[in-house]
């Protein structure tokens, strides 16, 4: 394994931990933010092309022991497949990490009783914040949309989880349905929730929907948060879950308020088969870029110590930039077909 990489001619060095990463936005997006605040700062992908492949990303102790060895570091994205493994390695986890179980941000924080020099190398999650202002800033009432109202997760993976965690606290919906081709990973779901949440009756209640048979017997969803790939279902299972969303997408005609999908697939193209399927039952999509920039914001702030979203122009031009990668990239997905 090659050492990581520490540029000399940075002031300070982020990382993009995991594997493989298939271009991902994040570090020019925070070398949009640090060009913005004058910082010689860079954010470095830690899994890189290399020929039709990747090169694997560093195994957790070693990426740990190479970061706190390295004086230049100031915090680091987690990416996929180290989210929840990561978790016991660290110094300190907090709320929104333990709670979504899941860490995709590592920050430095002093540490209590030590000397200046001396950090905790702690984990947190900000798709919460992600997906929390995705939602927030783009309904029809803000958060008061969702409120006392059910919602829907597509999926069963660290997205799924972390979105359970944002529709209970911060939009406090009524009851949280689930679809998913994969049950394994949904009773998985459902054992995690009742250990980290044993009085589950003071909480928004988990639901899961087999099939469109079930669905159609539910009150209409009024958000819903898409976390799978973007491909046409093939397997029985597959094909009944892709069935049971439209069932609940198309519940929304009956319904008095306008449903909100996040799609947070938008790799490679941000308009996936699932985003027209809401589009033709009338709902509003988000993309998961809007997660992004304020995932991305967050931690931002957490690195440099600014307020970022506060600093004038800056989320202009996150924003502005996010959308031409976006836009190039779906002109690039269109070309391919």
């Amino acid at each position: 394994m090659e050492p990581i990489t520490t540029p000399s001619d940075r002031d300070g060095i982020a990382y993009l931990y995991g594997h493989p990463l298939r271009n991902s936005l994040s570090p020019p997006l925070h070398q949009t933010v640090y060009n913005a605040l004058g910082l010689n700062w860079t954010q470095i992908p830690l899994s890189t092309p290399n020929g039709t492949t990747y090169t694997k990303s560093p195994e957790i102790s070693t990426f740990l022991s190479s970061i706190k060895a390295n004086p230049k570091f100031v915090g680091s994205s987690v990416t996929m497949p180290h989210k929840v493994a990561i978790m016991n390695h660290l110094d300190d986890l907090t709320e929104d990490a333990r709670m979504a179980g899941a860490c995709n941000t590592i920050f430095l924080r002093k540490a209590k009783g030590k000397r200046e020099a001396e950090y905790e190398y702690v984990g947190t999650n900000t798709d919460c914040i992600g997906i929390r202002e995705a939602l927030v800033q783009n309904s029809p009432n803000g958060a008061s949309h969702f409120r006392g109202k059910p919602a829907l997760i597509v999926g069963g993976g660290g997205t799924a989880r972390t979105a359970i965690y944002v529709l209970r606290k911060w939009l406090r919906v009524s009851k949280i349905y689930i679809v998913n081709r994969d049950e394994a990973e949904v009773s998985a779901i459902l054992a995690e929730d009742k250990a980290r949440n044993p009085d589950s009756t003071t909480i928004a209640p988990l639901i899961p929907v087999p099939d469109p048979k079930t669905a159609v017997t539910l009150d209409a969803p009024v958000a819903i948060v898409s976390g799978i790939p973007n491909y046409p279902p093939t397997t029985e299972s597959e094909i009944t879950a892709r069935e049971t969303l439209l069932a609940l997408l198309n519940a929304q005609t009956h319904s008095v308020d306008q449903g909100v999908i996040l799609e947070m697939c938008y790799h490679p193209s941000p308009w996936t088969e699932i985003a027209q399927m809401a589009v033709d039952a009338r709902w509003k999509v988000i993309l998961g870029s809007e997660a992004l920039i304020w995932q991305g914001l967050e931690q931002a702030r957490l690195w440099t110590g600014t307020d970022v979203v506060n600093v004038p122009g800056l989320v202009e031009k996150v924003k502005g930039f996010v959308k031409s990668a976006v836009e190039e990239r779906s002109r690039a997905a269109a070309s391919n077909l």
